[in-house]
């Protein structure tokens, strides 16, 4: 449905006019009457489209949303950015498109203060993990409840990931709001290869 819907705002051609068949007797011109544009959607509609398309993992359609108005860094209603949807919802060909066109990797959620590479922590993909830490971001950057991905990471028991932040520079003595460290979080769900992982 959604490239049903976007597949329209690209068709601006418009179609030809059929061609009037002759008559003996002589009749007046008929003027051809241009087929009507298509409309675009509105620039709320297209910003709209652009989430729809990182959640749903339809890779092929960031670029013309984006070329045709749609804020790649925008926040939907619930203060997601795109990037931040495409990762949470495990579509790295949408993390890679959003970023080739200017997503900025880096920007937290509204509310809770959760970037992306946090998010896949939670969700647990380690291939979208990697390719977020290429993009630069602080590793070490906080939520608003002071957490790392260090101790999503750890709070999700997500070993590749641990690997990778530590291998970027992730601090393992930081603290969140609570107090806890990265080894305190994974200690607290009980998680001893986690604790090992960490206390190396």
């Amino acid at each position: 449905m959604l490239h049903y819907f976007f597949a329209a705002l690209l068709a601006t051609a418009p179609a030809q006019a059929s061609p009037v068949p002759l008559s003996p007797v002589p009749a007046s011109p008929v003027p051809a009457k241009p087929a009507p544009a298509t409309a675009l959607p509105s620039p709320e509609r297209r910003q709209e489209l652009l989430f729809d398309a990182a959640r749903l993992g339809r890779a092929d359609l960031i670029a013309p949303l984006v070329r045709t108005g749609a804020n790649i860094n925008a926040r939907d209603a619930r203060g997601f950015t795109a990037l931040i949807l495409a990762a949470y919802n495990a579509h790295p060909d949408t993390v890679e498109a959003l970023i080739a066109a200017g997503a900025d990797a880096c920007l937290p959620d509204r509310d809770q203060g959760n970037t992306a590479q946090m998010g896949v922590a939670f969700k647990g993909d380690d291939a979208i993990a990697a390719r977020l830490l290429l993009a630069g971001c602080d590793v070490n950057v906080r939520n608003r409840a002071g957490q790392t991905a260090l101790m999503m990471a750890a709070l999700f028991a997500r070993p590749k990931q641990i690997e990778m932040l530590l291998a970027a520079g992730a601090d393992r003595t930081l603290v969140d709001a609570a107090g806890r460290s990265a080894m305190a979080v994974a200690a607290a769900q009980g998680s001893d290869a986690t604790v090992r992982l960490l206390g190396h």
